[in-house]
């Protein structure tokens, strides 16, 4: 190897080490790839490096970050997840592990609504977690349903994690949308299978709402409540969405009307005031601005590692992985697994993908499908012990007696059954690449 592909492994080294002293993720992405860059060629590396941040804060895709969040935020501090979780639990309280199913639906609508893990997580814990343990729930299988449930956000769009994935693989938002839209669902329905399957199994493991707590509410309220709290964010999620996919907007001309949409839907609630602007607006520009200072810093990264010769060195590395395409890729997902051990979805997002991309783009693999497997994959991130941020956040609000223990072990079936969504795709890539092409995409 060359001095400067040694520079390269010397800078992903170096970038792990100041993440386990615990530096912020930008400044060890930025840094290393400045010292290592300027050991390599000086300051001429760089040269290229105001064009390439110029062009992340005026992509015009991006722009679409903070408005999708400022939705997601504001649906969120109204309390909206409260109300849903009521409805929902009522609707599958009469069947047996119908409790896991509601949680399931909930962590789908408020992932489509909100996409936002941590803020789905504490609700769903605060609200569900004492509930279930209180009902005979085990408390391992109660956390994992929680923590599971929660990260559905991060595939089911509008996600922040495919615009990125998008704008990465150099395809269209709206065509990544329609990718996520049934492998989304397909996790969900295989979510669901599973907790009803162990119900069937051993059905007092996950005993239904007694009868007499789900008489408190009436048909005719129950109806009443489903149009009046589930029926406007879903009709919020399926107008963005559909104009996106359809063709009809533009992803950031959609992610606007979805932010005019919240802001009017928590207005009509009679819910929003100053205070309740003001939290949203700052939780916007902190989410934002995190995900824009780490895109930037990435670009420095990637100046770097693809100037000494860092792409070859990825390349000569597939060429060691037996299986060929199959093997190839393979590796890499089993490598972003690993990494979600220890790093969070964006620096995998990009850092790892970037790395690998050019070998896959020459072999001629569908960047749509190789997206979507990505994406699952990422997801696992938030779930991995010891650092997914699922468990984290659950830990934060579980009761007393539920120790760090039983979140862990809670979720690992749930590891495993994303592991059984990621293969369908891989097998059938079509459950991804389907409903892109029927649309025209």
């Amino acid at each position: 190897m060359s001095p400067n592909e040694w520079l390269a492994i010397g800078m992903i080294g170096a970038f792990f080490v100041l993440l386990l002293i615990g530096l912020p993720v930008g400044i060890a992405i930025a840094s290393t790839a400045f010292f290592f860059g300027f050991i390599g060629f000086g300051p001429a590396l760089f040269n290229l490096l105001p064009s390439r941040i110029y062009g992340v804060v005026t992509n015009y895709t991006f722009m679409a970050i903070p408005l999708f969040v400022f939705m997601g935020v504001m649906l969120e501090k109204s309390k909206l997840a409260e109300e849903l979780i009521d409805v929902v639990g009522h609707l599958f309280g009469s069947i047996s592990g119908g409790m896991g199913v509601a949680i399931i639906a909930v962590g789908v609508l408020l992932g489509a609504a909100t996409g936002i893990v941590g803020a789905t997580i504490v609700t769903l814990g605060l609200l569900t977690l004492p509930t279930l343990l209180r009902r005979g729930y085990p408390k391992s299988l109660a956390t994992g349903m929680i923590c599971a449930s929660g990260t559905l956000g991060q595939i089911i769009p509008p996600s922040l994690v495919l615009i990125l994935l998008a704008e990465i693989l150099g395809e269209s938002v709206g065509t990544m949308f329609a990718a996520a839209m049934v492998p989304g669902l397909t996790l969900a329905a295989v979510y669901i299978v599973a907790i009803l399957v162990l119900a069937a199994l051993r059905p007092g493991l996950m005993p239904p709402i007694p009868a007499a707590e789900r008489a408190a509410l009436s048909r005719g309220q129950l109806l009443r409540k489903v149009v009046l709290v589930v029926g406007p964010p879903v009709g919020l999620v399926v107008a963005v969405l559909g104009s996106i996919i359809g063709g009809v907007a533009a992803p950031t001309e959609a992610a606007a009307m979805g932010a005019l949409g919240a802001l009017l839907f928590v207005a009509l609630s009679g819910r929003l005031s100053f205070n309740l602007l003001k939290e949203v607006a700052t939780a916007t520009l902190l989410i934002s601005a995190m995900v824009f200072f780490i895109l930037i810093c990435a670009q420095v990264f990637g100046l770097a590692f693809r100037g000494l010769g860092g792409e070859h060195l990825v390349a000569r590395m597939f060429d060691w992985v037996p299986g060929g395409e199959t093997g190839a890729l393979l590796f890499m997902l089993l490598l972003m697994f690993v990494l979600g051990f220890f790093l969070e979805w964006i620096e995998i997002t990009y850092i790892a993908l970037p790395l690998f991309l050019p070998f896959f783009v020459q072999l001629g693999v569908d960047m749509v499908w190789l997206g979507i497997l990505v994406g699952l994959i990422l997801q696992t991130s938030f779930l991995t012990p010891p650092f997914g941020w699922s468990l984290f956040f659950l830990k934060g609000v579980a009761p007393k007696e539920v120790s760090t223990l039983d979140i862990y072990k809670g979720a690992l079936p749930f590891i495993a059954l994303q592991f059984l969504a990621v293969a369908l795709v891989f097998t059938f890539p079509a459950i991804a690449t389907w409903l892109p092409r029927a649309i025209g995409w």
